[in-house]
């Protein structure tokens, strides 16, 4: 693999380790939940969300510049976009609490964090490995083990949403917290994206 080519691999790398940051300070957030901090939360979290743009900036720029790259500039941009879906989905979770005006967070919300933490790390995981993908046999074991956790993540949600039903406080509340659930859906579905991005490429280049 030529030199210049690390610059991709390791790009997927540092964006992957900002999303588990952000999965991460997630948590904290939720497990010592505190109203009136939430401004100062979210501005955190902005941080980290922005430092992810910057790399899927940095990854389209070198993208326009390069002749040759390790595979289809394409499927490169493809996986970039998709990563940095992840790290956009996990600030969305904590702009809902803000927009809603959650007072408190219920153990699901905190369970469901969690898994988007081991989501996060197995692409971290996946993106190191991604460099040597044509030889590493490491990469399908972790696609498979990603799509496990999304299978959890969804049995949470369904639990999580019936929850709601079967126990409704006021419609506003109910309807807040199936908005917030959403989210966290389609940031484990973003997860799973992003692997089956990588399960594509390696497919089209081996």
């Amino acid at each position: 693999m030529a030199k210049g080519d690390k610059f991709y691999f390791e790009n997927f790398i540092e964006s992957t380790e900002l999303s588990k940051k952000a999965a991460l300070y997630l948590v904290e957030c939720l497990e010592n939940y505190d109203p009136e901090k939430i401004e100062e939360m979210l501005e955190k979290m902005h941080e980290i969300e922005h430092s992810a743009d910057g790399k899927k900036h940095e990854m389209s720029e070198a993208l326009v510049k390069a002749f040759v790259t390790p595979v289809d500039r394409e499927d490169l941009a493809m996986l970039s976009s998709n990563l940095d879906q992840v790290t956009d989905h996990i600030e969305e979770i904590l702009q809902k609490l803000y927009i809603y005006n959650i007072e408190s967070v219920e153990p699901e919300i905190v369970e469901f964090a969690k898994k988007l933490v081991r989501s996060c790390e197995l692409l971290c995981e996946l993106m190191v490995e991604f460099e040597n993908f044509k030889r590493s046999k490491k990469i399908k074991p972790l696609i498979i083990t990603l799509n496990d956790v999304e299978e959890e993540c969804d049995t949470l949600y369904l639990t999580s949403m019936r929850k709601i039903s079967k126990n409704p406080t006021d419609a506003y509340t109910a309807i807040s917290m199936c908005k917030i659930f959403d989210c966290f859906e389609a940031c484990a579905d973003a997860c799973e994206h992003a692997s089956e991005c990588v399960d594509t490429v390696i497919m089209k280049n081996t």
